[in-house]
């Protein structure tokens, strides 16, 4: 019998390893603010002091737009959240909202206050508040987001060829999450 139970034995520690691995990064002291990015020449873009990065991730996806007869309309990002730019395994995903979610269960959503255009070929630099947040995980307490070191992500130079014609476009970001730092 004992052999029966054995494997979902190991199966439920894979997945326990797995939680904490995606969360130790979490764990590490939030007062340490050494990961935040050096943002001396977009001053606007910097949270408020009192809070901490607790996360970062590196994106890549699609930036979806509409061309509505004159222009190409934004809709929404499409991304996969990696720990690095070197990591295999997604941590989360980036969607419409804009809300991040991350593979433990956790959201934010967020709500942009500044942007900074550094490189004229790629979207802007942001600087969001949390307007809402939740679940178990990475993502809980977060108050707010930075996305940097934008590549891509521009909506089309040329104009649609018909009204509703859909464009997604290719970024790369950092996005940094900070928490209150208590």
């Amino acid at each position: 019998m004992a052999e029966s139970h054995r494997p979902g034995a190991r199966i439920r520690t894979a997945l326990t390893l797995l939680l904490l691995g995606l969360v130790a990064p979490v764990a590490a002291d939030p007062g340490n603010d050494n990961r935040a990015p050096g943002l001396s020449d977009y001053p606007k873009l910097q949270v408020p002091a009192g809070h901490k990065v607790a996360f970062e991730t590196y994106a890549e996806g699609v930036q979806v737009y509409v061309w509505d007869g004159s222009a190409w309309v934004f809709l929404w990002p499409e991304a996969l959240l990696y720990a690095g730019p070197e990591d295999d395994g997604p941590v989360g995903i980036h969607y419409v909202g804009p809300t991040w979610e991350s593979a433990s269960g956790s959201y934010v959503v967020g709500r942009v206050l500044e942007r900074a255009t550094p490189n004229a070929s790629a979207i802007p630099w942001l600087l969001l508040e949390a307007t809402d947040r939740g679940g178990p995980g990475i993502f809980a307490r977060t108050t707010y987001i930075q996305r940097v070191n934008t590549t891509g992500g521009k909506a089309p130079a040329e104009p649609g060829d018909f009204v509703g014609e859909m464009a997604r476009v290719p970024y790369t970001a950092d996005y940094y999450f900070y928490r209150a730092h208590r």
